[in-house]
């Protein structure tokens, strides 16, 4: 179905980033080495120990989400009554990790998960993690990135219709128009 427009040469797509190339290679290749340790196991201890490790692993890793979710809800409530911004880190995000690898079946996603339950490693990647993201901000307003991203999704999506309009207000704050103009006609093509 041609609809008669020539849309021009086609835009050159972007290269793909090593993260969106590797990532499914790299779940792939964790998934496989997850069932062969677990089969390695069961073979040597039997499969009712590997149950038995599958299941300490869930009951562990919500556990382990429970408690830090509750001392996150605790942090937060105990900063909105002191009239406060809530503190940054405390190690909650980073021990709900934790409890979620160890409640993923696997025991490599078990070490993972009980590496970052410990203090000093949840010190260091909380460190890089929160160092990484202000340098990702910071190149992108820098670059202007951000902004440019809503303005080209705005106007320049491929085959979609650019409509023009305003926001009108119905609050009775200054700028609502809504009263003086009456209904709105319907978006015709």
């Amino acid at each position: 179905m041609t609809t008669g427009v020539d849309p021009g040469p086609h835009p050159v797509r972007p290269r793909r980033s090593r993260l969106r190339t590797f990532l499914p290679l790299g779940i792939a290749a964790w998934l496989v080495l997850e069932i062969w340790l677990l089969t390695v196991v069961a073979g040597a201890a039997g499969g009712l120990t590997v149950f038995l490790l599958l299941v300490a692993g869930l009951l562990l890793g919500s556990l382990v989400i429970k408690r830090a979710g509750r001392r996150a809800f605790r942090n937060l409530n105990e900063a909105l009554q002191r009239g406060t911004a809530p503190t940054r880190g405390g190690g909650n995000g980073l021990m709900m990790l934790g409890g979620l690898l160890l409640m993923l079946p696997g025991l490599i996603s078990d070490a993972f998960g009980l590496l970052l339950l410990l203090p000093p490693v949840q010190k260091a990647v909380g460190g890089y993690a929160e160092r990484t993201v202000d340098r990702k901000l910071r190149e992108a307003t820098a670059e202007g990135a951000l902004g440019d991203a809503f303005q080209q999704a705005r106007m320049y999506r491929p085959g979609g219709k650019v409509v023009q309009g305003e926001v009108i207000r119905e609050d009775g704050r200054p700028g609502d128009t809504s009263r003086e103009t009456g209904p709105r006609p319907p978006l015709t093509s």
